[in-house]
């Protein structure tokens, strides 16, 4: 069939990726330290939860929850948890010999919500389809597991182009004038529910993360049919109910271990267990170590030149 009159498109890249050299998200403790580096590559670094002080070059940064900031081929950096809050880092590098990339020199980022969700898809992926751990800070390779679903390696690709052209859209000074201004099209009113409703379940969760909730306590809380709650939470989670309450109790008591501020009788108590013993078979069966074990291998990765 002959195209007749309709003409091509063509396809160009204006922010091209061609290579990663690695994909880690860390969990540091509060006196995390490293003492820096410097490659011929590019690589940012995103705070997902706690604080740090990044060096750059001849600057340094204070770095929140949520936001990041690149070191351009060449460049020095180094990072040092604060002291007072056990760090959650990505850190992602990548050659690109994009002109694009020039606008990420030297500057400070504050992620948007949209942005965030296309990280945390991109370090999903990564987790799914890359061998070994993403919190191996000395890994020096990255290699793709033999049973990586299709193109995962070019889905991560083209997750990593999309969160930089949308940081860069919002944060460009001539955004107004010669960005796109892209429609956005809400989501359903069931599916703006349930993403309310695991929020709001999620956040009372973490409120009384101390006390020993049972399913028909937090049905009768949060005014929820049982049926549905267990529907949302394994929708989201793939878990149960309470499966995913323990979860977020042992992310907790991670936090707690990494800030080096209460033994582990003491965070036993804090997360309302009724014995350290109790506490570290749980803490056991989620992470697969005792809480001694996961302090130590934080401490030991931690200590280690990537």
């Amino acid at each position: 069939m002959e195209n007749g009159e309709y003409k091509k498109l063509v396809c160009k890249e204006e922010l091209e990726v061609d290579a990663f050299y690695s994909i880690h998200y860390f969990q540091y403790m509060s006196s995390f330290y490293f003492p820096g580096e410097q490659h011929g590559f590019w690589e940012f670094v995103c705070v997902d939860k706690g604080e740090v002080l990044i060096g750059a070059g001849e600057k340094t940064y204070r770095l929140k929850t949520g936001e990041m900031v690149f070191h351009e081929p060449g460049e020095f950096h180094w990072v040092k948890a604060t002291g007072e809050i056990a760090p959650n880092l990505v850190v992602i590098s990548f050659s690109s010999e994009s002109g694009m990339m020039d606008f990420f020199r030297k500057k400070m980022f504050t992620l948007s919500r949209g942005e965030g969700k296309v990280l945390a898809a991109l370090i999903r992926e990564a987790g799914h389809s890359l061998e070994g751990r993403l919190d191996d800070p000395y890994q020096k390779e990255l290699v793709m597991d033999r049973k990586a679903a299709p193109a995962a390696l070019q889905l991560m690709t083209l997750y990593l182009k999309q969160f930089l052209i949308l940081l860069y859209r919002r944060n460009c000074e001539m955004a107004e004038d010669t960005c796109l201004k892209m429609p956005v099209y809400e989501k359903t009113s069931k599916n703006n529910y349930e993403e309310d409703l695991f929020a709001g379940i999620t956040l009372y969760m973490k409120e009384n993360i101390g006390r020993k909730l049972k399913l028909e306590q937090i049905c009768k809380e949060n005014m929820i049919g049982k049926a549905k709650l267990q529907k949302v939470i394994h929708q989201k989670t793939g878990m149960g109910v309470i499966d995913y309450f323990v979860c977020l109790r042992i992310e907790t008591a991670k936090e707690y271990i990494r800030n080096e501020k209460l033994n582990f009788s003491q965070i036993a108590e804090e997360l309302g267990y009724s014995s350290q013993h109790y506490f570290s078979r749980q803490f056991r069966a989620v992470t697969g170590m005792t809480p001694t074990e996961y302090a130590s291998s934080i401490k030991a990765m931690a200590e280690k030149e990537r």
